[in-house]
Formats: structure tokens, C-alpha cells, sequence
């Protein structure tokens, strides 16, 4: 049972990013995923939250309107795609799966010019 993200880096203000979870040994359609985000020397912040099955989704206020969390059940994946991208953005982001404590490596994302 794992998860594991991809599609950080760097990108510039106001530009547009998607990181993916993958998980594997469960169906992330039936649990309530999140993505939470990490700058150093601060607690780590939740971001969004989704539980697919009843199509429910939530932002923190910091983020709303210009991220979307959802999930490809195909792919057994959940995207957070960010537009608008700004330099407090910048964190290392993690997904997770809130009934496990499962939590993914972590993946930098870096908003500069």
C-alpha cells in the first residue's frame, strides 16, 4: 500500500501546475484523499480534500478558485491541478489517505522567475 506523486517543479508566477498521486493496494475512489503542503520551519498545511464517491470536494481558503483536486479512477490517481501559481505556493506537497495516515514521499513545488 502506497502512494506515490509526480509532476512538481518549477514554474513561474501565474503559471499552472498538476501533481498526480498515484495509489496503489486500494481504490482511492472510496477513501477521503488530501494534499497538504510543506515550506520548511512551518507545519504542514491541508490543502484539498476529496471522497469521490459522493463527489465531494474542499479547498482551504488560501487556495480556492484557483486549485482543483479530483480523481481518474482508470488510473486510480488524484490530480490537484494549480492555476495562478504564486511564489507562496512554493512548498514540498504530499498526498494522503486520511483512514491510513498513508502519506506520499513528497514532491517540490518552486514558483519563481
Amino acid at each position: 500500500v502506497q502512494l506515490v506523486e509526480s509532476g512538481g517543479g518549477l514554474v513561474q508566477p501565474g503559471g499552472s501546475l498538476t501533481l498526480s498521486c498515484t495509489a496503489s493496494g486500494f481504490t482511492v475512489s472510496t477513501y477521503i484523499m488530501t494534499w497538504h503542503r510543506q515550506t520548511p520551519g512551518k507545519e504542514r498545511e491541508w490543502v484539498a480534500s476529496i471522497y469521490a464517491s459522493s463527489s465531494t470536494t474542499n479547498y482551504a481558503d488560501s487556495v480556492k478558485g484557483r486549485f482543483t483536486i479530483f480523481t481518474d479512477n482508470g488510473y486510480n490517481t488524484v490530480y490537484l491541478q494549480m492555476n495562478s501559481l504564486n511564489p507562496e505556493d512554493t512548498a514540498v506537497y504530499y498526498c494522503n489517505e486520511r483512514s491510513r495516515g498513508l502519506w506520499g514521499q513528497g514532491i517540490q513545488v518552486t514558483v519563481s522567475s
